[in-house]
């Protein structure tokens, strides 16, 4: 099994996080827009690549804020995720086309079905991938000090 590597975008604006809205069998859900780095390409360049791909916008890639690990037989997925080890690299990020001109994503992923701003207020109420990054962003708005290693969560 290989480990895969994952660029994300936390892109935050007005107390809003830009977030791809995906659906499966039980219902929306929400990730952070970002993906696979692909053999030869830097992380900033994947994750520019899938913002473009997936929010149709192009990206200015800030300071690294959180690495993730997610070995799949650790978690709820574990029946289709079994043999997953990935590993992803959170930015923080900015459009770099202000303001935002909401574009068709070029490339969804199979689940997603478009791009939405959501209330930092209402993550909580979301079903968002990976849940533990929901107390981390609210800690860093109100300047609190968040880690920067996760671990292997969901």
């Amino acid at each position: 099994m290989n480990i895969r590597n994952s660029a994300k975008a936390l892109i935050i604006r007005d107390n809003q996080i830009l977030l791809t809205k995906n659906v499966d069998t039980d219902g929306v859900f929400y990730l952070f827009p970002g993906g696979g780095q692909e053999h030869g390409e830097t992380l900033n360049e994947a994750l520019k690549r899938e913002c473009v791909e997936e929010i149709g916008q192009n990206v200015r890639v800030g300071e690294l804020l959180h690495l993730r690990e997610y070995i799949g037989k650790n978690h709820e997925f574990a029946s289709f995720d079994v043999n997953v080890h990935q590993v992803e690299f959170y930015f923080e990020c900015e459009l770099a086309n202000e303001p935002w001109n909401e574009q068709p994503p070029i490339a969804p992923d199979d689940h997603q079905v478009g791009v939405e701003w959501v209330s930092i207020q209402q993550l909580h109420a979301c079903r968002l991938y990976p849940e533990a990054l929901k107390q981390y962003i609210t800690k860093r708005l109100h300047g609190g000090s968040v880690p920067v290693y996760l671990g292997d969560v969901n």
